[in-house]
Formats: structure tokens, sequence, C-alpha cells
């Protein structure tokens, strides 16, 4: 038992319940497309000036955790904004991070799905300042996704909304990197409280217009898209959104409070899933989409509710510190040895929050070893200037 912080200021005692699920392949194929967007950790012993410069990427831990996560039978979205892209990890640490981790999936014996996130941020925001620099940038990252033998995602850039593009900039950047892809690419819609810097993407700040104008890029490139990840963090829209769709274009889902309502679906569209949420609850997505896959929608909703508590945990404002409650998890599951994160990001939330997170991934089934867990909670409070009980 450990006594844990509350958000009221006290300390209360905590004991764990104990009944975690075991991390497994799911044992039928899944009838939903998904894909974990993993984060990364660093070096400990090899960090040096943490803010400044390239971080000095732990590949072990890194690299293990994404075998973590395929050996539970889920995709990977690598190098996105879980991966701290802008946030501590530049350009060239996430193209060695699309390599190492090509060549990895290819010997997986499940040969997992991986898409890779396409940016810019290897230019700075004073060299973009029009859209044949942005499209170049675009493409520097596409082609070394592609070399790698990866799908891509294009990412939001900040550039466009830092020059004020209109939709019709919008239409003719996308439109020109679309048909340079050699296969299918994901899109990508990163709500403002994602990103402050991305606020105004596709030409406006009124979503419904926004709607409109990455729907009519989508439309003029069907066959050339598979799908849009959306991340606005409102079901209505995402289910209106999604009946807009041409058909054989995916929606997915970046919704990390609403993700078990909006992959089941309304009986006539549903979204499949490209979360940050399910790193963090990767044994109950994976059984949960197994249990939808067999007709089990008792079970999917069992599995999945007691996470929605644990995913807004994470996710609460400021949003864009999400990932360190994922890192958090990862150690205390016991699939890293650590969670320091490129740029210190782990003190970006504070100890009653990871106490937060603690007892609703135990809640959530998620602690897989719980012992394990307790004694590196234990640890946490201990530096902390915390106590056992």
């Amino acid at each position: 038992m450990l006594n844990l912080p509350t958000y009221e200021g006290k300390l209360e005692p905590y004991a764990l319940t104990g009944q975690p699920l075991t991390p497994r392949a799911p044992r039928v194929p899944l009838t939903r497309t998904a894909f974990a967007a993993a984060h990364v950790v660093s070096d400990p012993l090899a960090e040096r000036d943490p803010w400044v410069g390239r971080p000095s990427v732990d590949w072990d831990n890194t690299l293990g955790f994404r075998n973590w996560l395929w050996d539970q039978g889920l995709g990977l979205a690598e190098a996105m904004d879980t991966a701290q892209r802008g946030m501590g990890v530049d350009w060239l640490t996430a193209k060695e991070l699309i390599e190492r981790t090509m060549a990895d999936a290819k010997v997986h014996p499940l040969k997992p799905r991986v898409a890779c996130g396409a940016g810019t941020d290897h230019k700075a925001l004073d060299e973009l300042r029009d859209e044949g620099a942005i499209i170049a940038a675009y493409e520097t990252q596409m082609q070394a996704i592609e070399a790698a033998g990866g799908q891509i995602i294009l990412m939001a850039t900040r550039a466009l909304p830092a020059i004020g593009a209109r939709a019709d900039t919008y239409a003719r950047v996308y439109d020109r990197l679309l048909s340079q892809a050699s296969q299918p690419v994901i899109l990508h819609w990163l709500g403002d409280m994602f990103d402050p810097a991305l606020k105004g993407y596709w030409g406006s700040t009124d979503v419904a217009a926004a709607s409109d104008a990455v729907l009519a890029i989508i439309n003029a490139n069907k066959a050339r898209v598979d799908g849009i990840k959306i991340s606005l963090l409102d079901q209505a829209h995402e289910e209106s959104f999604r009946a807009r769709l041409p058909e054989g274009v995916r929606l997915y889902t970046g919704d990390d409070f609403n993700y078990a309502a909006l992959i089941e679906g309304d009986g006539t569209h549903f979204s499949h899933a490209l979360l940050g949420a399910f790193t963090a609850i990767a044994p109950a997505a994976s059984q949960a989409l197994e249990a939808l896959a067999q007709g089990d929608l008792g079970t999917y909703h069992q599995l999945l509710a007691p996470t929605v508590p644990l995913s807004r945990e994470i996710f609460k404002a400021p949003t864009r510190f999400y990932k360190a409650g994922i890192a958090f998890l990862a150690w205390l599951n016991g699939a890293q040895t650590h969670f320091i994160m490129p740029g210190g990001f782990q003190s970006s939330r504070e100890i009653t929050h990871y106490a937060q997170v603690y007892r609703l991934a135990d809640q959530a089934r998620v602690l897989s070893r719980p012992d394990l867990a307790e004694r590196r909670m234990g640890q946490l409070l201990a530096l902390h200037g915390i106590g056992e009980g």
C-alpha cells in the first residue's frame, strides 16, 4: 500500500486491486486497423544538455517498447507528436528512429503495420515562407520514409498556419505531395489543444470551413488517401465528418477521450484508431478489439470503459504534455527501465498527476506487473519526499 497525493492536497492510502490483464496477441483477425503512437526515451547515462541539441536516444528501451506493442497485435504510428516531434526530437533523430523501427518491424513475427510521420521540422519556420519551400521540406521527409519501407502520414505542419495559408494553398500543397507518394497516405488533422501553433489548419479557425477544405482535398485525391487521422476531441464532429468521406477512405480517430464509441461506430460508420492512448492501454485495447471482432460488445465495453478516465487524465490540459503519462506507464509496466524523456519532458507533469494515473491504470487493469508498478511508484514518491504507508 502506498500513500498517494490527491488533487485536494492530501495523502491517501491506496492498495492495488491486483486484477491486471495479461498482454498477449489477439486470437482472431481484427476488424479495425489500430495504430498506437509511441514515445521515445533518452539514455540517462549519455544525455548531455537535454534542452539543447539532439537527444541521446535509449535505443534498446525505445525499440523494445515498440516490440511490446507489436507482440499485442497493434500497429505503430512512428515519429509522430507522441515521439515529441518539435518538442525535443528533431528530424535527424526521427529519421533514425524510423529506420531502426522499420528494420525491427520487418523481422517481427507478426509483420506489424507501421506508418511514419513526414513533416517539415528539419527547416526553421523562417525558411518556410512560401508553399514551394514547404513542399520541398515535406518531400525530403517523405522520401526518407519510403526509402525505409514505411507508409507516410502527412503530419500537420506549423509552417502553413505561420504564413496564413488559405484553403487554396493547402489544396495545392497537398495535391502535389499526394501525387508523389508511392502508396496511399494518411492525412493528419491535429487540433490546437495538442499544438497551439496548428490553430487554423486547413485555412480556417472555423471547424466547418476547415472540414470542407480538407474534404475537398480528399475527394480530389481519393485513390491516394488511405485515411485521415483527426484529433479534435470532438465526437460529434468526427461522426459527422466520417459520414462524408468517400468510400474506401478511413477515419482514424485520434480522439483520446471518446475512442470507445467512435471505434464501435453507429451501425453505419465507424472509426479506426491512431491513438497515443492505445500506447498507454495496450493490453485493454488489443483485447477489446479482439472482442469487437468477435461481435462481443459486452466484453469490448467492459474492457475499454475503465480506460477512458485514465486516458482523460493522461490527456488533461495542457494536452500537449500527455507524452509524459504514456512514458510513465511504460516504466511502471516494466516495458522500459526508466522514463527519462528528451528535453527532460517527464518533468512536464506533477507528482499528483502521476499518482492519479497510477490509480486509474490499476482500475483499468493495465498495470500488467502490479508488484513492479507498486515498487516503482514508491520510488517516484520517495523522490518527491513522500514515504510509504
